[in-house]
């Protein structure tokens, strides 16, 4: 048995506790106790709280980080500039790229990651000898760096409503729903590693190859991810192909409920709000990624009022940091209406957390509770963005603090980062730097 001693600790009951001892055995936690001392347990100075999830990843996009940001233009130019790099990946540089990718990652306070992967074939198209080639380095790339994932393999069949397939995007693409479902359900699973599906977007799945990849989920219980009128263009199209909006098109063939999480769901009508919340259908909010790309900002109050969980994603990566993720969805509500308060912290604390380890199908994650999985991260509270926090830990972390701030993450009961150092890629620095120039 494993113990650590927390200086503060924020528990489910959305209370800051101070002197918290948490016991852990074979990777789940058996007790959390305040006021006691610290013992022979591992001290965690600053507040503790569970792991972030990172509800939507597309790991090769943070080799863009920064190269994008000349020029101007709109997600469709960004676009062009992301395909350019999915076309240089191989499974090795995909391994060494997703490995430094999650080891940031972590670093930030992450310990699961839900990595929405459409990168299957060789270049033109071909399968690899593996056919699951570049999935299951997604897999080993997140064992190396000590978090848990779900790969969301995704089904990526169209360029476009009515359109094939064009390079680059061949490689994204099966042959149809079928020959993606017999591909994905050769995927492996672990302990920390769990398969679930997602079809890219309407633009990419025609419609009658969606109930398919819902039965796949279905059957498997496994979460179904779907990029979700993130571009008012996407909703365009999809009414003039079939007289409908993507959510309504979704919904028509049995895609929506409570183990489907739509992404973005940036430009949405009240219909389609009222269709995600009345089923329990989840929404991801990606708000850096939003930002950055220009997409808008989408109606997360609207949202949860209705009925749809929200978690939270990093998306492309432009910067990687569930803090800002979540001060973000407040914010921006702010800017868009000119007034304060739309989710108190304890909410935005909850996306970040149990509602994002949901929605990648680990509901025993994401609380500070026995029988709970044993992961968890401590940000400081003495550096110079939290200092003088008081009786104010988990307001201060939500609106200031930054993944910077992380000193200490637990996955599965076993110390990944320590001191701010990563345990298991001793320069993430380094690997990243060394990955990224491979590709660019």
């Amino acid at each position: 048995m494993n113990g650590w001693w927390c200086e503060q600790a924020w528990l489910p009951s959305g209370v800051v506790a101070r002197n918290v001892r948490i016991d852990v055995s074979e990777g789940r936690i058996t007790a959390v106790t305040p006021d006691r001392p610290a013992g022979d347990a591992r001290r965690l100075s600053g507040l503790t709280l569970p792991g972030f999830a990172n509800a939507h990843s597309h790991a090769f996009h943070r080799a863009l980080r920064g190269r994008t940001q000349q020029g101007g233009g709109t997600f469709w130019t960004w676009r062009e500039q992301m395909y350019a790099v999915a076309g240089r990946l191989d499974p090795d540089t995909h391994l060494a790229l997703a490995r430094a990718t999650y080891a940031e990652m972590a670093l930030a306070g992450i310990t699961c990651v839900g990595e929405f992967h459409y990168l299957h074939h060789q270049p033109g198209g071909s399968p690899y000898d593996q056919p699951n080639a570049m999935g299951e380095v997604l897999i080993q790339a997140a064992a190396e760096a000590g978090i848990r994932i779900t790969l969301l393999d995704t089904c990526y069949l169209a360029g476009g409503i009515g359109r094939a397939l064009e390079e680059p995007q061949l490689r994204f693409g099966d042959r149809a729903a079928a020959s993606w479902a017999e591909r994905a359900a050769a995927l492996s699973t672990s302990d920390t590693a769990r398969i679930g599906a997602a079809l890219h977007s309407v633009r990419a799945v025609p419609a009658d190859q969606i109930a398919q990849i819902v039965e796949w989920a279905g059957v498997r219980q496994a979460p179904l991810h779907v990029h979700l009128s993130e571009q008012v263009a996407e909703n365009e199209q999809c009414l003039a192909a079939y007289g409908m909006t993507p959510t309504q098109l979704l919904a028509d063939r049995g895609a929506l409920g409570p183990r489907t999480v739509a992404v973005h769901g940036t430009h949405l009508t009240q219909g389609d709000i009222a269709l995600l919340g009345s089923g329990g259908t989840g929404v991801c909010l990606c708000p850096t990624t939003e930002r950055d790309l220009a997409d808008g900002i989408g109606p997360a109050r609207r949202l949860a009022t209705a009925g749809s969980p929200l978690s939270l994603g990093s998306d492309s990566h432009a910067v990687i940091d569930l803090l800002e993720e979540a001060r973000a969805v407040e914010l921006d509500e702010r800017l868009s209406t000119q007034e304060r308060g739309h989710f108190d912290p304890r909410e935005l604390l909850e996306m970040a957390t149990a509602a994002g380890h949901a929605a990648l199908g680990w509901p025993a994650a994401g609380r500070l509770e026995p029988g709970a999985l044993a992961d968890f991260t401590t940000v400081r509270l003495d550096g110079p963005r939290t200092a003088g926090a008081g009786d104010h830990a988990a307001e201060t972390i939500v609106f200031a603090a930054t993944g910077a701030d992380v000193t200490g993450v637990v996955v599965d009961g076993r110390e990944v980062v320590r001191d701010g150092r990563h345990l298991l890629v001793p320069d993430v620095a380094r690997a990243l730097e060394e990955a990224i120039g491979a590709v660019t």
